[in-house]
């Protein structure tokens, strides 16, 4: 009977017309693994252009792997499964098109449609909503060790070196511990262990843009809100394609993460379900992971608060031990933040965790792990829909990777 391989494919208008994209994946029928993703943002295009522009790519990406199999292609589109199943009509120009465009890729006598309802089609459709958040592309193939690997823009990765463990700069190639040592290699700039302890990787994401973050006001845990702007979901999309990227063709010594752990604020959940969309994870919420609590600051900009306390918002941060009225001190959100990450340490090394947070969080997340003082973190830049590194051995040995922001030239 030969192979057999299973296309899901899924597409999205926010409108409808709308801005809209697609996803797609192969699977292996034997066994499930998935061989190929893509998705790709389309421009505003209805609906169903979008979920055939997915056929198409689903379909393309299966011949790629092997254009002898046989090919069952899974959809929640009643439209697109029976228009290409050839039991409804065409009407419309752009959907004929696409549906041409389908009908060449593999032989129609390889290829059979079936009808799947949509909660069985979320793989594709968290692709599609993947590119529809970030505005972007994602082709990946998982199905040959040798073939170049292809980034999340869609460009193969021509550097020879591709496949040794990269480090933070892009710099390729490993150190070894030296001669007389029977250590594994470790990328350039990596901290050094002769005794082959695992550390525990917290891969720290800052939420995405808020209307508070464009506005310049303070904006900590005494209310949930508010939520993300576009612009704020467009960060935490491509947060998240970075953090896919963890483990597969960047950091390639760390594992690939298998849990998140999210604030409880809306902004952070919402940039938290962006990375939960693209790994396919659950998230768990801890409070211990809020942004600070501000007190009587909360909402007002730098200028209201010293205009009302004079002084005072400098001194909380210059020295990083004084509370806002009402509120805590960069400190205190140290030693909550500490407790949290010291709890993931114990569930276990060897692992990565991703803690979806806040500005001050992240702060004092790094200033911990590097046992700089509180009056220095605001010194740290963190950026919206920033991610940075930090890895945590049990005898207390951490290590701060220099990661940056996706979202910034």
């Amino acid at each position: 009977m030969g192979r057999t391989l299973i296309v899901e494919a899924d597409g999205g208008s926010r409108g409808n017309p709308g801005p809209a994209g697609y996803g797609a994946l192969v699977r292996d029928a034997a066994t499930g693994t998935v061989l190929a993703e893509r998705a790709r943002y389309l421009g505003v295009v209805s609906n169903n252009v979008a979920e055939y522009s997915g056929l198409v790519a689903g379909l393309e990406a299966a011949r790629s792997i092997d254009p002898e199999a046989r090919v069952l292609v899974r959809m929640d589109s009643k439209l697109v499964v029976e228009q290409m199943s050839g039991r409804w009509k065409i009407k419309h120009e752009d959907m004929r098109r696409l549906a041409a465009e389908a009908a060449q890729v593999l032989p129609p006598s390889q290829v059979t449609y079936e009808w799947v309802p949509r909660a069985d089609n979320s793989a594709a459709d968290a692709l599609a909503n993947q590119v529809m958040d970030s505005r972007g592309e994602i082709a990946h193939d998982h199905w040959a060790a040798d073939t170049t690997p292809v980034t999340d823009q869609g460009q193969a990765d021509t550097d020879p070196a591709a496949d040794e463990p990269a480090d933070p700069s892009g710099a390729p190639g490993a150190d070894a511990a030296g001669p007389g040592f029977d250590t594994p290699t470790r990328p350039s700039g990596a901290r050094a262990r002769f005794d082959g302890a695992e550390p525990l990787t917290v891969v720290l994401v800052r939420h995405g843009q808020t209307p508070l973050t464009v506005a310049g006001a303070y904006s900590g845990s005494s209310v949930p809100g508010p939520s993300l702007t576009a612009r704020g979901r467009v960060q935490a999309a491509q947060a998240a394609d970075l953090v896919y990227r963890i483990g597969r063709d960047r950091w390639t010594d760390v594992p690939r993460p298998t849990e998140i752990v999210a604030s409880p604020m809306v902004r952070a959940q919402e940039t938290a379900r962006a990375v939960s969309r693209r790994l396919g994870l659950h998230v768990a919420t801890d409070e211990r992971f809020a942004e600070v609590h501000f007190g009587e600051w909360e909402g007002l900009t730098a200028d209201q608060i010293a205009e009302r306390w004079d002084g005072h918002p400098e001194q909380w941060l210059v020295s990083g031990t004084e509370a806002a009225p009402g509120g805590e001190s960069m400190a205190d959100v140290g030693d909550r933040v500490w407790a949290g990450l010291q709890d993931l340490l114990a569930q276990g090394t060897g692992r990565t965790v991703v803690v979806v947070g806040h500005a001050v969080q992240v702060r004092a997340a790094v200033g911990r792990a590097i046992e700089a003082p509180p009056s220095r973190w605001a010194g740290f830049r963190v950026p919206p829909g920033s991610v940075s590194i930090v890895r945590l051995w049990a005898d207390g040995a951490t290590e701060l990777t220099v990661v940056g922001c996706p979202s910034e030239p």
